[in-house]
């Protein structure tokens, strides 16, 4: 745990689509967050007019954890009502649509600088930040967690659908994601001076706009005192979201404990196949298991994930909880498998799989 003895705290960012009564993407976020209210908590823009963020405050136990979620989306959903738009969890589109960048000099500069990967982000994830004692602890963890994020993608998994078609990946958010050229998983740093100075080097190449720029799968707040996790789609299933939060910092917590050990050795490489094995399967197949790097089924590498983190979790009192919500998880399925089912029961109509998305966004 923190040097207090306290549990380490946790807060969720979740990116959320704007999406009218059709199910289809509505760009309105300058007027849902133009006439936002305190009481819908923190929202703010994203890249995209057809979505906004919502942010919860940082919280030490998993229930209020989960209660922030909820209370951010409904929250949300309360600003979109006043201009006729519903918000949906939902990673990309089910629809097809061409986004509206936001009227920002930043994000107009990077629709400018970076083509169609700009315009085409109409994607939406999740980022967990988990608090840290420093930079040294925070980089200790990054060179430790990089081998089990890919079931991490896994969980989350849903973004089936992009430009009205069955994509063939369970997040298929994170292969447009993927074409960012900062975006993914990272090699050991060793250091707080060795990564500001990987960070620092990215920036002097001329080809991001700023250091908000790089969008490493794990990386240090530039904001805040936390290893921010940024890999996961945005849940369905604000339980989901909890789990998520709650492995999130299981892990932080176990490589903050193992960091007087050497960090095993992850090729990056390997992590960036193990990514890609995650994101086109999801828990429907086999995933790579980071105790040996060969296939697995899914079911297995969730539970040595678990079993990873089994420790943490109960020092910190999450564990009964995360037993449960994996059990509801493994039942119904993750977002990419609800969605495709909803699209089998309404014989392909995308429109109804967005609409109950919106609905489910809010249970």
């Amino acid at each position: 745990m923190t040097g207090t003895g306290t549990r380490r705290t946790v807060g969720v960012e979740e990116e959320l689509m704007l999406v009218g009564h059709d199910g289809s993407p509505i760009a309105r976020a300058q007027d849902v967050l133009g006439s936002a209210e305190p009481a819908d908590g923190p929202l703010e823009h994203e890249l995209m007019e057809e979505q906004i963020e919502t942010a919860t405050p940082p919280r030490s136990t998993l229930e209020d954890v989960a209660a922030a979620i909820r209370e951010g989306r409904a929250g949300a959903q309360a600003a979109a009502e006043r201009h006729d738009a519903r918000v949906a969890a939902l990673g990309t589109s089910p629809l097809a649509l061409a986004g509206t960048t936001v009227g920002k000099l930043r994000y107009l500069l990077a629709r400018a600088e970076f083509g169609l990967t700009a315009r085409e982000q109409l994607t939406s994830g999740c980022h967990v930040h988990v608090s840290v004692a420093d930079d040294a602890e925070g980089v200790a963890v990054l060179d430790r967690i990089g081998p089990w994020l890919a079931p991490l993608l896994a969980l989350s998994a849903n973004s089936p659908y992009w430009m009205g078609d069955d994509s063939g990946y369970t997040s298929f958010r994170s292969q447009v994601w993927s074409r960012w050229h900062t975006a993914g998983p990272t090699r050991r740093f060793g250091t707080p001076e060795a990564y500001h100075a990987a960070v620092d080097g990215l920036v002097a190449t001329g080809t991001i706009l700023d250091k908000g720029m790089v969008y490493f799968d794990a990386r240090l707040s530039a904001r805040y005192p936390t290893v921010e996790i940024r890999v996961a789609d945005v849940c369905l299933s604000a339980d989901t979201a909890t789990l998520l939060a709650a492995l999130a910092r299981g892990l932080v917590e176990t490589a903050a404990r193992a960091a007087d050990s050497p960090a095993p050795e992850a090729p990056v490489e390997i992590l960036r196949t193990a990514l890609w094995r995650a994101s086109r399967s999801g828990l429907a197949g086999d995933l790579v298991d980071p105790r040996t790097w060969r296939p697995a089924p899914a079911h297995d590498v969730v539970g040595a994930l678990v079993d990873h983190v089994r420790e943490a979790l109960q020092d910190m009192d999450d564990l009964d909880t995360v037993t449960e919500l994996l059990g509801t998880l493994w039942s119904r399925g993750n977002g990419a498998a609800r969605q495709r089912a909803w699209a089998a029961e309404a014989n392909g109509d995308l429109g109804a799989v967005a609409r109950r998305a919106a609905d489910a966004t809010l249970e």
